[in-house]
């Protein structure tokens, strides 16, 4: 009856997601497991403020806005049966009806009975004495109420059972007074202040205070104690979603820092890890996946407080998780959050890009190409060489982004990447920013056998790149491979003809130009097509 009476507290103060609400929950549940041991239910005697199981009192309570046995004896409930297998799913809603119950308002047009005969509860039974009479009959859980069981019946024979005043007590019906007392202007002014003192923000009043003490307070005890309250705030706070209070306790906790006089090692290391705790992995993940699942959001500018206070160790987690977020909300403030993380943090940006998740890389090689962070590349050399063909291409793509030395020097690897698309990607950018540290590598591919097997847009790439580096000493070259001369000369397949061409016309010089011009008549329509496509990009009629 203890673990109930705790639960119905639970009830009141908790959200059901809350961890204290959930562990009340489960410890109830876990008593009644050890009463079925005994017997298959338990049937209580209800009295004002007692219940009694076989003639003995199991519980007591003398102040009856917070005693269960009033709430039920109050209402005309004189027994109470518990069955086994209450604990299951009627017991929460039990304590839900016995919190409702307790609230009521004055008028209502309910009672305890009404809401107990609703649920319909097939473990929970009880009998129902009317209180208007002394000889009623009792009515069990189940049957009809009848009319005569009226709240206002209830509520006048509660106020007969009531205790007599106490001398002194004032009471506002011993005052006589008018229909009309005040003017407008003063309830104009009662009426402001009624919605300004509702629309404050309790919580953070609360904490405001508790941040005043412990800054003004200098014993050690007093500080310990503030410090341990604030600490075991979080978590309830983040159940019930009000992550701005969240922010503001992490805020506070920096200001504490700078403006508190006497502040002890302990108690300084405390109040820092605070925001510490809340970026290491298993936090975050759990506030990420309920606020990913949350049928009520918080608004943009709470998370956004919230994510403003985290620390670069919550990088990689923040990362891993952007690709499986749903609420595109959540995933674009997660995604400024790590922006700004990875701007002010270069050694973190390294840290998650080698974190052994495939998407949390994916995520972070776009991010580093989106805020184009020079000292990215550095982590990505690993990620080139053993990454899939998706990420390969993200990296590519952030590198020219980039384009840092370090990233040049990595595209120079792409080259000869073993993915067609990381190779095709890598080249063009290379050529088009005339990089000819790459040339090397260009070249052997052309003028070797790499791209005896490969496609025509791959061959076109690698000729072009060619033809844009090679300059006028790349001719010669070209020449040979589009005019075969002489009988027993070697004469080319018409894609690699055409890709000559093609380089070529890249050239631009009158040397190149006369070399087309002399294939302008080939028998192959492919590279006659090629060469004159290269004549008008060359500049010629």
């Amino acid at each position: 009856m203890q673990l109930i009476s705790k639960g119905m507290r639970a009830t009141q103060l908790y959200l059901p997601n809350n961890p204290v609400y959930q562990r009340a929950v489960e410890n109830v549940r876990g008593a009644f497991k050890q009463l079925w041991e005994s017997d298959d239910e338990i049937v209580f005697d209800v009295h004002e403020t007692e219940l009694r199981w076989d003639e003995q009192t199991v519980y007591s309570n003398n102040q009856k806005n917070e005693s269960i046995a009033w709430t039920l004896h109050k209402d005309g409930v004189r027994s109470l049966t518990l069955k086994r297998g209450v604990e299951e799913e009627e017991i929460v809603r039990f304590l839900a009806v016995m919190h409702k119950a307790r609230t009521l308002q004055s008028d209502a047009a309910d009672d305890l009975l009404t809401l107990l005969w609703e649920q319909d509860f097939q473990c929970i039974a009880y009998t129902f004495r009317e209180l208007a009479t002394d000889n009623a009959v009792p009515i069990e859980a189940g049957d009809e109420v009848l009319p005569s069981s009226s709240p206002v019946d209830v509520r006048q024979r509660v106020q007969e059972e009531a205790p007599p005043k106490r001398e002194g007590l004032v009471s506002i019906d011993e005052f006589d007074t008018t229909l009309y007392f005040l003017d407008d202007k003063e309830i104009e002014f009662l009426h402001k202040e009624i919605e300004r003192e509702y629309s404050q923000d309790l919580k953070r009043n609360v904490l405001s205070m508790l941040f005043d003490l412990l800054e003004l307070q200098t014993y050690g005890t007093v500080r310990a104690e503030l410090i341990s309250i604030t600490e075991n705030f979080i978590p309830y706070l983040l159940g019930a979603g009000d992550f701005r209070s969240v922010a503001f306790i992490l805020r506070e906790s920096r200001v504490i820092l700078e403006r508190a006089r006497e502040l002890i090692p302990e108690h300084r290391q405390a109040l820092e890890t605070l925001p510490l705790r809340l970026s290491q992995p298993e936090a975050l993940s759990q506030l990420l996946q309920s606020l990913d699942e949350a049928t009520v959001n918080p608004t943009e500018e709470e998370l956004g407080e919230l994510f403003q206070e985290l620390r670069p160790e919550a990088l990689a987690t923040l990362m891993g998780w952007i690709p499986k977020l749903a609420n595109e909300r959540v995933r674009q403030l997660v995604q400024n959050s790590a922006e700004r993380l990875a701007l002010a943090n270069a050694s973190e940006v390294l840290k998650a890009l080698a974190i052994d998740d495939s998407a949390a890389q994916l995520e972070m090689v776009r991010l580093a190409g989106r805020l184009k962070l020079p000292g990215a590349p550095e982590g990505m050399v690993k990620l080139l060489e053993q990454g899939d063909r998706q990420l390969k291409l993200a990296i590519v793509e952030a590198l020219t982004a980039i384009a840092s030395p370090s990233a040049m020097r990595l595209l120079e690897k792409a080259v000869e990447d073993s993915e067609r698309d990381v190779r095709i990607a890598a080249v063009k950018f290379l050529a088009g920013r005339g990089y000819r540290n790459a040339f090397p590598g260009i070249e052997s591919a052309v003028t070797g056998g790499k791209l005896k097997q490969a496609d025509l847009t791959e061959k076109m790439t690698f000729f072009e790149a060619y033809g844009a580096l090679a300059g006028g000493s790349g001719v010669a070259v070209l020449e040979k491979m589009l005019l075969a001369k002489g009988m027993f000369a070697k004469t080319e397949d018409a894609e690699t003809r055409a890709c000559a061409a093609m380089a070529l016309g890249k050239i631009k010089t009158p040397e190149a130009r006369a070399v087309l011009e002399k294939a302008r008549a080939d028998k192959e329509a492919l590279v006659r097509n090629a060469v004159n496509r290269a004549l008008r990009e060359a500049g010629a009629p």
